[in-house]
């Protein structure tokens, strides 16, 4: 396959907002590409991740590859897909030398529109809009198979281009293949948000009610001798976790995969700042671990001893969670009266926490998915935004990046919906923080801002929406303030102009 044909769809989805567009040029790529590694070629390049991952390289070192560009295209996806190995594989004495001759050839092999391809998969700023529902669709259309045996085995394996060519090569039986596998991280099910807890419990009973932490989202595996932690963006952190992997290791059990969240608390038994337990994360000093301990509470088990719990209903998954990390569960209630349900929330927030989540008994776990049968309910709402620009402070903000520009990221894949701004809730540290950090994410700027690409996601709290014509999303936030910054969450799980536009008042 060229990689013209593969720059080529990606121009095509970059320039339209229709989903259905999308999906056609992505889905007839696919049908052109000529076996399955192919397949996974050209379904990692237009998802914006290579095979390799990232190789290590960075702005400057492709600024200094990249010259004049090449009259023809020559370059095919595999051959691109090689050099990428090479680059990967590329270390000790003498590997940058290396590295900038297979970059300087590469870039050089490439046409202009090539080239800028290049650049944006290399640097990870390839947002032309071929995000993850947007591709399992087109898989799902050029595979000719049902979209929910594409997102099931997309949920098992955690990875785009195997499910594709699973998809394209065997069909759905090759898809059913897929299987939960120990140490191989599942996609976390979400929670949307619930407009009241009357309405959660109501239209959910019979339902469980828990607490909704202040925490990080983890998922841990137990198995064959060794534990396993991850991160909601299935990231490895088991070696800068140790007091958890020691907890699971503990376990009665032989076998187990728990969802759950961890934080650290303050010596009043009172969640610590999000940011603190978040900084764990990538520390392995042992004066951090022993400085700032984290806890685990679990609220969902999707495997134990041999047995795998996806597709039972949330009612036999608690069982056995309880079995197995029976001292260690998110407080909660099952079947709660509205009276215990009040009573559990006021108790939640008494602690420190952000609300409770209201969760169907009945619901089987919809990896990867934001359903109704789970609905987080809290004092305030809150959303997930991405952050488009940031201006220029005045007075005691002068020197500072401050008032923020919030998008809503758009669900068919196109750029982020900018739907307000707010400069309140930042505090001087913050200020500090954003001023350094987002020169390194600029895509531009005036003499009032610096604009972003979509790369930051900050948690805003609000007070609701209304109808606006300011903005393009037609919806503008009302009272927003910023609750903190999510590094542990992407642009593509920012909420979404939908949701926020279901906070219109009825």
């Amino acid at each position: 396959m060229p990689l013209s044909d593969v720059v080529t769809a990606s121009t095509e989805v970059g320039r339209t907002r229709s989903r259905l567009a999308k999906v056609a040029a992505l889905s007839g790529l696919l049908h052109r590409a000529r076996g399955p590694e192919e397949v996974e070629i050209a379904v990692a390049f237009l998802s914006g991740t290579p095979r390799q991952g990232r190789v290590g390289v960075g702005w400057r070192t492709l600024r200094a590859a990249t010259g004049a560009p090449a009259a023809s295209a020559t370059l095919t996806a595999a051959g691109v897909d090689a050099a990428l190995t090479a680059l990967a594989g590329a270390s000790g004495k003498g590997s940058a030398g290396v590295r900038a001759e297979l970059l300087e050839r590469l870039m050089g092999a490439a046409t202009e529109a090539e080239q800028r391809f290049l650049v944006a998969l290399l640097t990870g700023e390839l947002r032309q809009g071929a995000l993850e529902g947007v591709m399992l669709e087109a898989i799902a259309t050029a595979a000719e198979v049902p979209s929910a045996a594409v997102r099931r085995a997309f949920m098992l394996s955690g990875g785009l281009p195997a499910t594709a060519r699973a998809a394209l090569a065997g069909g759905v039986a090759a898809l059913e293949g897929f299987r939960l596998e120990l140490h191989r991280p599942v996609r976390p099910m979400l929670a949307s948000p619930g407009s009241s807890l009357q309405e959660a419990v109501a239209d959910l009973a019979p339902c469980a009610v828990e607490y909704k932490l202040d925490g990080a989202r983890i998922q841990v595996h137990k198995g064959g001798g060794r534990v396993s932690v991850y991160t909601r963006t299935l990231r490895e952190i088991t070696g800068s976790v140790p007091e958890l992997v020691e907890l699971v290791a503990g376990l009665p059990c032989e076998s187990v995969v728990l969802d759950g969240e961890t934080l650290a608390l303050t010596d009043d038994g009172r969640p610590r700042p999000f940011q603190e337990t978040m900084s764990r994360f990538g520390s392995t000093a042992e004066e951090q671990v022993a400085a700032l301990l984290l806890r685990p509470w679990f609220f969902d088990c999707l495997h134990l001893d041999g047995e795998d719990l996806l597709d039972e209903p949330l009612r036999v998954r608690g069982e056995k969670l309880r079995a197995a990390a029976g001292g260690h569960l998110v407080p909660g209630v099952l079947a709660p009266t509205a009276e215990q349900a009040e009573e559990l929330t006021e108790a939640a927030l008494a602690a420190g926490h952000e609300g409770v989540v209201v969760k169907s008994l009945d619901s089987a776990y919809a990896a990867g998915r934001r359903g109704k049968a789970w609905q987080k309910v809290k004092p305030v709402h809150t959303l997930d935004l991405v952050v488009l620009a940031a201006e220029w402070g005045h007075g005691r903000r002068t020197g500072y990046l401050s008032n923020l520009h919030l998008g809503a990221r758009d669900p068919d894949g196109g750029p982020p919906v900018m739907v307000g701004k707010t400069f309140k809730g930042l505090t001087d540290q913050l200020l500090q923080w954003q001023t350094e950090e987002f020169p390194a994410h600029e895509s531009h700027r005036d003499d009032w801002a610096v604009h972003l690409k979509p790369a930051v996601v900050v948690e805003i709290a609000l007070d609701g929406v209304q109808v606006s014509t300011r903005y393009p999303g037609q919806v503008a936030l009302r009272f927003a303030r910023v609750v903190r910054y999510r590094p542990d969450k992407t642009p593509a799980e920012a909420s979404t102009i939908d949701e926020v536009r279901a906070l219109l008042p009825r």
